[in-house]
This record gives C-alpha cells, structure tokens and sequence, in this order.
C-alpha cells in the first residue's frame, strides 16, 4: 500500500469553535429551507420514501437537519481504494496526505506557448511520465487530457480509461459524461481495481441527471465517491468566502445524504474547487489567495465532520510554466495539505483546465516532495537533538560533515529535488546554463525512454476492447458518433 505522506504537524485552523457550529447551523438551514435541485424524477421519488421534503414540480428536496446529521455520521472517517498492483493500494482519510495530477483540455507547444490538441501518443506518454512519478499517488480523472487528436468526444472517457488501465498500475479518479461511467467501470472491473468516481453539484445547488445517476452506478459497483463542487465566488457563488462555503458545504453534504441512503457506510470523499470570479472579466481566478482561505475552512468543516478531503488547487492563472504559476500553485497546495487535505491535485496544469504538459508535471513533483517533507514534521528525540553530539564536535574548528550521525541522519532530513538546479553558480554556467524547463524536459525524456510497462493479462486486453465496442455502439445509436 501507498503511504503517502503522514502529516505530523497540527493542522492549520482559522475557524473558532463557534464559527464552526455557525457555518455548520447556516449549512443546516440551508439545506433544510432552501434545498438543493436533483433533476432526476427516480432520485426525487428516492428522497420522498427517506423522508425529505420534494417539491416535484421544482425539483427542490429539502433535508431534514435530524436526516443530514445522521447520514454525515454514517460516513466513513477512511476508506481503502483498490489498485490493479496491490503496492499501488490507498488509504484516504485520517493524517495521510497524497497527490494527484490535475487535467486539461489540451497541450502546450513550450516554443510558442500556443495551445495544442495532444495526440494519443501524447496521452500514453504523459501517463507513463505520472505512472513514473513518486508522488503521484493517484491518477486523475481523464486522461489526463480531455480532448485527444481523432477520439470523438463521447468516447474519450472510454478509450481514456482504457489508456489508464493498460499504462499504469496506480489507483485512477474517473469522472462521467453522457453514461461513459457505465463502460469505465465495466473496464475497472476486468482489470481488478477500483475507480474513485466523481459526483459533481453544479453551483448553485444542483445535481443534474447525469450526476444522480453516476451517483448510484458507482456506489453500486462498490466505488467511493469522490464529490466535488466548485463555485465561482461573485458569480455561482456568494462573493463571500463565507458565504461560498456554506454553499459549498450544502451542495457536498447533501451528496453525502444521498449517498449514505442509497448504502448506509458508502466511501464518500468531499472535493473542493472553489474560486473567485475576476469581476472585470467575468471568468475564474485561478490560484488565487482567496481559494486557498475557502480551503482551509473546507478541510477544516471536514475534519469536524471526520470525513475524508481532495482539493483541486493545482490550477493557475498562468499561461507559461514561469514564476507566477510557480508561486500561485505553489501557495495554496501548500496551504491545502497544511491544513489537513488528504488528497491534493497539482501535477501537470499550467491555466485552469485548459492547459497541461508533462514538463509541468516533472517541476511540480518536486513541489508535491517539498510539500510532503514539510507536513511530515521534525522529529524530535534524544539522538535528534544531538545535544552530546554538539557537546563532542565544539566550536572551531569542529565540524560534523565526517560524523556517524550526519552519515546516519542526512537522507531522512533532507528533501533532494529531481529537477531544481542545486548545482554552485559556476557549476551552472559549465553546464550550460540549463533553466527548469530545460531540465524538466531532459527529465521527460528520460522517463518516457525508461519506462517499463506494467501490461494487462491477453484476456484482459481483449475485454477492454470489446467494452470500447460496445460503448461505440451505443453512442452511435445515441447518434453521437
């Protein structure tokens, strides 16, 4: 099994008690006298029988408090996720803390910062690239792109999942569109692992049909949920970050009611990706100060609740791999995971969800090792402490480069990034002068050239195949392909 990172340090808490049992109340209210939206006839019926009030005309459910409270004991405070290489197995929740890569819709020419529609080689090669990556403990919905060169977009999902289960052994998030959660489960399934499948509000307060079903297909299949919402403060969202959050508390926690009555003790995970609105612009602010305040509310209304926590936070505003995206990543995943997330998405975004390169991934995973050495902590013992140690060395002309305990102690102190320059200056100028990105992309090239395959079993290919069969029939009868 995956450890992760343990989190030894106290997490970061910016709410009172008070402010807690007053979001929590606010939340309550909210769910109880607003409701939330559930455009699913079936799913409306379901909260009538578990004794919600439903207006079906309107779509509303509203939550009694009695019920919500109920069902957010029922969650579980961990679950175990199944990998297709039992090494490669998680468990979310409590102090671990894991990364993830982020997605987008399509690549970056790194010459002339002009977006690109990636090829399906380019999929398969930035998967072995994460599959390769210490700190990619998961990997992300999609694949990780959203759009690929020739796949019709009612397949990508399929041939996605596909490309995942037959390049890396690790855990895989999938997400859902147009029923593709019926065929990626299916595929889950023959390979022997589990998915964490998403469920996903949309701001404010609703979840469409396609939600409420994926919500039942990958419960029924035995997956955690991963739910997640997102809404953009000053538009899908109140401006407030308050008040944001207590909208995002409603909208995550009555995908916990819902799940916790379809099976009572369901894996459920809540996700968070709220932002501010540029209010001269009108569209998300990505790696903003505001995000990473929101986040550390959320995880801490979670922990409260003692359920398991995922942020997407790893997108930036950005358009080159340079310092501002540097530092707005940087930031707030390092306030996401000090603040007690247990799963974090940075790897690979360079703007929103429009753009990622395996370059940026390599550079980022040493953000993730960075970020992990940080929450682990310092140990603190008698042979740390090295007081006889100090007492032994003295002043100058003492050092202790040629001591037992620097041999013994300095690879578990210190963190060795893979491609920051640590090199002296003048060793730099003799090398060439090499910036990130140049290193970045050696390094690239260097997983891609050694990568080993972890392939699926002959059935198991075949299988898959005949599921990607199947999912073209059905999106030709549905007339998408």
């Amino acid at each position: 099994m995956l450890k992760g990172f343990s989190r030894n340090i106290k997490p970061l808490e910016l709410l009172t008690d008070e402010q807690v049992s007053v979001i929590h109340r606010g939340t309550l209210d909210v769910l109880e006298t607003t409701g939330l939206t559930f455009d699913h006839k079936e799913t409306l019926a379901f909260f009538t029988d578990h004794g919600c009030k439903v207006d079906f005309n309107k779509k509303r459910v509203r939550m009694p408090g009695w019920l919500v409270e109920d069902c957010l004991r029922k969650a579980p405070s961990s679950f175990a996720l199944k990998a297709r290489d039992p090494k490669n197995d998680m468990r979310n929740g409590g102090n671990v803390l894991y990364f993830a890569n982020t997605v987008g819709m399509g690549d970056v020419d790194l010459d002339t910062w002009e977006r690109r529609t990636p090829t399906r080689e380019d999929n398969i090669n930035s998967l072995k690239v994460l599959d390769s990556l210490e700190n990619i403990h998961n990997i992300g919905c999609y694949t990780p792109y959203m759009e690929i060169e020739g796949i019709p977009p009612c397949m990508t999902m399929a041939e996605g999942m596909a490309d995942k289960l037959r390049t890396s052994s690790k855990v895989n998030q999938e997400a859902y569109q147009q029923d593709s959660e019926v065929f990626t489960i299916k595929m889950a399934q023959v390979a022997g692992t589990q998915l964490l499948g998403t469920v996903d509000p949309a701001p404010p307060l609703t979840y469409d049909e396609s939600a409420c079903k994926a919500m039942y297909r990958w419960i029924e299949a035995g997956f955690p949920v991963d739910i997640g919402s997102g809404a953009v403060m000053g538009g899908t969202g109140p401006a407030t970050i308050a008040g944001s959050t207590i909208l995002n508390n409603a909208e995550l926690i009555g995908g916990v009611v819902f799940a916790q009555l379809i099976e009572p003790g369901a894996a459920v995970q809540m996700a968070n990706f709220v932002h501010p609105m540029h209010m001269q612009k009108g569209h998300p602010v990505f790696g903003a100060v505001e995000s990473a305040l929101h986040t550390a509310i959320f995880a801490q209304m979670f922990r409260h609740y003692g359920i398991p926590t995922h942020n997407w936070l790893g997108f930036t505003s950005g358009k080159k791999i340079d310092f501002q995206g540097g530092y707005e990543k940087s930031m707030n995943a390092l306030v996401t995971a000090v603040s007690g997330v247990n799963l974090t998405e940075i790897h690979g975004a360079i703007y929103g969800e429009l753009v990622w390169n395996p370059v940026q991934a390599v550079i980022d995973e040493d953000v993730a090792g960075w970020i992990g050495r940080f929450v682990e902590g310092v140990k603190i013992n008698e042979e740390t402490l090295a007081v006889n140690l100090i007492e032994e060395v003295g002043p100058i002309p003492g050092f202790y480069l040629n001591t037992k305990h620097t041999r013994k102690w300095w690879r578990d102190e210190q963190f060795i990034p893979k491609v920051a320059d640590r090199e002296s200056y003048g060793e730099w100028v003799k090398t060439g002068k090499k910036d990130i990105i140049t290193r970045a992309k050696e390094r690239v090239a260097e997983l891609i050239a050694d990568y080993e395959p972890k392939p699926l079993t002959p059935e198991q290919d075949r299988e898959i195949d005949a599921i990607i069969g199947e999912a073209r029939s059905y999106y030709k009868q549905k007339g998408l392909l």
